[in-house]
């Protein structure tokens, strides 16, 4: 557990929070706290830090590197291929892959074999983010969080009690401001970094753990000084269940496609769009050109991307306040819907890529079914814009395998109202309205939504807002205040939930399961870890690493999320 002294730092920091909230399946506690040097946020290219506050935060699980390869630091040419991590899109979903900022999560991380496990001399290092760093130490294994501030990218130790990163990346010219990390990088380049230039990098971790310098090393670079697009990039992901293929999007509603095996330096140009208000994609005419294509999705920018786990389909929402959902492959638009007021922030998808999580302006935390094409229930508790949604794909209600049509799944969001909630969602319980003649008073009956909606919405429809009294509402059953500035994003991962603050703050906090190990008591093999999980190549994640949970739930909140009875909500 964390030290006394490290308390004491906590509670300077956040007046008036405690560390703990209360859940129905037990206490989860403040464990630790991570940040960055306070001298970051003052220094800002000219201009106002509120301009720049685009945080994101990824989780990155490094296997150890073979013994077969060299244990110098890589160079340029040739970085590190034992690479495998599950990373938060934060969240999103993404990152993602949902990755986790304050416009929106960033896509979908998949499953890696093995343990996340940090050895000995890792997990105690104390290196501070400007002093050099010993390569020894990042040889390997170990977890990671990867996050940004201004025009630095920080790595901290997931592990450590150390509050300070210990590795500390500036950029000269701009600001990254998101980030995906890759599970299946053969060629090492794991890390994608887009910034507020529009430009793009990939890197590799290791490579950057190993250099005692402040600067990207071995990186591989796109749109290089916006020569393809110069607006700001609000979202990258890499493509599950490709090589290399990525994607990254920008302020002005395009996205693009990109191969981490081609030339980033090609000289390229997309034909202008023709109608802002349409989707469209171009394809550059040479094969070896890149980026690949532009898909045209909205006027305005897009604000947060997510892939399914299995790559198929892409989920963006936007400045416009539509979700849409794509066929990736097919290059086609399947439907999208209508927030209820303002812009949509964050979205991510459930793991067996069922449901859709959307939330934004209008306070709101939306669910989106697939198969409906529609939203199918709505989570009405924020007090402001909703800027952060995931699932809890470690999180098991009692009795249940994960399969059937009784699943549960459990939500979680964060707001600028700095709170986090979560939210259990049980869809054969929700009561579903009828359709009822126009000005008439609702019916209500529970079962299957398929019973009841209209027939699928043709592929290509753009939905309007449902009337809110014709959409099933949740309460969440958890809501506390974790943070003292509005929150940017979550992420969930076997043994905890990380949030993350607009000032770049993250806090993690332990599970009930767990909160009474202590985290830095090494093991037989001299491994300690609090963010470590035997991953599953099974059952793959949304956001984080997917691992089945032994959390315990009261059965009474299983049924307490219907229209008809609500649960109470437990505040803390």
């Amino acid at each position: 557990m964390a030290t006394s002294s490290s308390s004491a730092i906590n509670s300077q920091q956040s007046p008036g929070l405690k560390n703990y909230f209360k859940t129905p399946e037990g206490r989860y506690k403040l464990l630790y706290e991570k940040t960055h040097p306070a001298a970051a946020l003052h220094y800002s290219h000219g201009k106002s830090v509120a301009q720049l506050l685009f945080f994101q935060l990824t989780v990155a699980y490094l296997k150890e590197k073979p013994a077969s390869q060299n244990s110098a630091t890589p160079s340029a040419s040739s970085s590190s291929s034992s690479v495998r991590s599950a990373a938060a899109r934060l969240l999103g979903g993404g990152n993602g892959s949902r990755a986790l900022s304050f416009v929106g999560g960033n896509g979908v991380s998949r499953t890696g074999p093995g343990s996340s496990r940090l050895t000995g001399n890792l997990g105690t290092s104390t290196s501070s983010s400007n002093g050099p760093q010993s390569a020894n130490n990042y040889d390997g294994k170990g977890s990671y969080i990867v996050f940004n501030t201004v025009d630095t990218l920080f790595i901290s130790d997931l592990n450590s009690q150390e509050k300070d990163p210990i590795k500390s990346i500036h950029f000269n010219n701009s600001n990254p401001v998101c980030h995906s990390f890759e599970p299946d990088a053969k060629d090492g380049h794991d890390l994608l970094i887009g910034l507020q230039s529009g430009d793009v990098y990939t890197v590799s971790l290791r490579q950057q753990l190993q250099d005692p310098g402040r600067k990207l090393v071995g990186a591989q670079h796109y749109n290089k000084d916006g020569s393809i697009n110069n607006s700001r990039c609000t979202c990258v992901a890499w493509v599950p269940q490709t090589e290399g293929t990525f994607v990254v999007a920008h302020a002005d509603g395009n996205l693009y496609v990109y191969e981490k095996s081609k030339d980033g330096n090609t000289d390229i140009t997309f034909p202008a769009v023709k109608d802002v208000t349409q989707f469209s994609v171009a394809h550059a005419k040479s094969s070896k050109s890149n980026p690949a294509a532009r898909w045209h999705i909205c006027q305005g920018s897009i604000n947060s991307i997510s892939f399914s786990a299995d790559g198929a389909y892409l989920a963006t929402v936007g400045r416009d306040g539509y979700l849409r959902v794509f066929d990736f492959l097919k290059e086609q638009l399947l439907f999208g819907g209508k927030s209820y007021y303002g812009a949509l922030l964050c979205c991510t998808w459930s793991s067996d890529g069922k449901y859709l999580l959307t939330g934004g302006e209008d306070d709101l935390v939306q669910v989106w079914s697939m198969e409906e094409r529609k939203i199918v229930a709505w989570g009405e508790g924020h007090n402001s814009w909703v800027s952060g949604v995931a699932f809890d794909s470690y999180w098991s209600a009692p009795n249940s395998d994960g399969t059937g049509e009784n699943t549960v799944y459990r939500l979680g969001s964060v707001g600028q109202d700095t709170q986090l909630l979560l939210w259990d969602l049980a869809m054969d319980e929700i009561a579903v309205p009828l359709r009822h003649p126009s000005g008439g008073s609702p019916t209500f009956s529970s079962g299957s939504p398929s019973a009841h909606w209209d027939n699928i919405t043709p592929n290509g429809t753009l939905l309007p807002a449902p009337s809110m009294r014709d959409v099933p509402k949740l309460s969440p059953v958890v809501a506390h205040r974790v943070h003292v500035e509005p929150l940017s994003g979550l992420l969930f991962t076997n043994e905890s939930i990380l949030t993350v603050c607009r000032e770049g703050h993250v806090k993690i906090w332990v599970r009930p399961s767990h909160a009474d190990t202590n985290p830095a008591q090494s093991n037989s093999s001299g491994e300690v870890g609090i963010g470590n999980a035997t991953v599953s190549k099974e059952r793959p994640a949304i956001s984080s690493v997917k691992v089945g949970a032994n959390s315990s739930l009261n059965s009474s909140t299983n049924t307490s999320l219907s229209f008809k009875q609500q649960s109470s909500v437990l505040f803390s």
